[in-house]
């Protein structure tokens, strides 16, 4: 397909389109260099929940668990052992585009147990663990921006490895997982480090924002009798997400810029770009590319299922739109305080707490799920 679909169009305004799936059939199969060469896809992203997914569907992993178990392998060994496989596999398929790019692109992440949230000690000893594992200079460790992770990032970054910080919801939080970027980088330029194959991005969970923000909108419609006042707040219905990514980008062009971080781009460090995750809609109210469209500037990343890139395919519209309305994101975020709806509450400790609860969720259904599969396969064993 021509580079100038709209997908291959988004690198124009600085967006990298990565993927938000990965299974063993995308990577043996060749699904995921069709992405690579027909939607424009630099990169990939894994999680829990993308793992259970590619677990509960099709067999491409019955021999390795069967396997794996009849040596003895514990339920979560074996999730570890199938993981780092998938995606040193994947790093290898994404592997030219990261030379292409100059190590700008081509990564695939894989996230730190979400029962190490509340541990720095831990996230550190499981995201070194993985890149000495691993191995692959396009890897990323997915860290979560929790006040135990913050620590966790910039001792990462410190020792030279490159993070994807994830569960961002907050543009306060996002400060602080900046600076932990920065200091990170001079603590490793200040011992003799070479920057530039060091990257990272900073991953805004995106549609979540608006689903908490609306309900809220929604209890305080119920308890409002004005009409114009019930106008305003169905206003800002479907519009906080986007309106907190904007305020997000406008901190990151703050935040690399100036004498400090001109001292360390000097030396080859690259920004840590803002990333837009959690980008398909859930409300079908809303436009199924809502969270693409409005979100178009850079230089940036945003994350898509395959389904919602489907969808940018066929009615999306490349132009810059991330860098607009700036000041009008910031009159409907102080309009929810108007009407008793506490946005910091939303950003810097709902989403947050919900979020870590999310992924728990995610690891424990999806070892629940292979423990159902290997069961499955010694009883077929048994009886052979």
């Amino acid at each position: 397909m021509s580079g100038q679909n709209s997908l291959f169009r988004l690198k124009d305004f600085g967006v990298s389109v990565w993927c938000d799936e990965l299974s063993r059939d995308m990577i043996r199969g060749g699904g995921l260099s069709k992405l690579i060469d027909e939607k424009a896809v630099v990169g990939v992203t894994s999680n829990p929940s993308i793992f259970q997914k590619a677990l509960s569907e099709g067999n491409a992993y019955d021999a390795d668990v069967e396997k794996l178990a009849a040596s003895g392998k514990s339920t979560e060994a074996i999730f570890d052992a199938l993981a780092i496989e998938d995606i040193r596999e994947a790093c290898g398929v994404l592997r030219p585009v990261y030379d292409a790019t100059g190590g700008e692109d081509g990564y695939v992440s894989i996230e730190v147990l979400p029962s190490l949230a509340g541990d720095t000690e831990g996230t550190v000893a499981e995201a070194a663990r993985y890149h000495r594992e691993i191995a692959q200079p396009n890897l990323m460790v997915k860290i979560p921006a929790t006040p135990a992770g913050i620590p966790a990032i910039r001792r990462m970054i410190a020792g030279g490895k490159s993070i994807n910080i994830t569960l961002i919801f907050s543009v306060d939080r996002y400060a602080e997982v900046a600076e932990a970027y920065l200091s990170g980088l001079e603590e490793f330029v200040g011992n003799g480090g070479d920057p530039r194959p060091v990257a990272s991005v900073a991953s805004f969970f995106v549609s979540r924002i608006d689903t908490e923000a609306d309900k809220r909108i929604d209890a305080a419609l119920a308890a409002e009798s004005d009409p114009e006042r019930r106008r305003r707040l169905e206003s800002l219905k479907g519009k906080i997400a986007v309106a907190n990514a904007k305020l997000a980008f406008a901190k990151f062009r703050e935040v690399f810029s100036g004498p400090r971080w001109e001292a360390l781009a000097a030396k080859g460090a690259r920004v840590q770009r803002c990333l837009w995750a959690s980008t398909s809609t859930k409300n079908k109210a809303y436009s199924d590319i809502l969270y693409v469209q409005e979100l178009i500037g850079g230089p940036a990343v945003n994350t898509m299922p395959i389904k919602t890139m489907e969808a940018y395919l066929d009615h999306g519209r490349p132009e810059e739109t991330i860098t607009r309305g700036v000041d009008e994101a910031r009159r409907q975020i102080a309009a929810l305080a108007e009407f008793g709806i506490d946005y910091h509450d939303i950003t810097d400790n709902f989403s947050e707490s919900d979020g870590v609860r999310k992924f728990e969720e995610s690891y424990r259904e999806l070892l629940a799920g292979l423990e159902s599969k290997r069961r499955q396969d010694a009883g077929v064993a048994s009886r052979r």
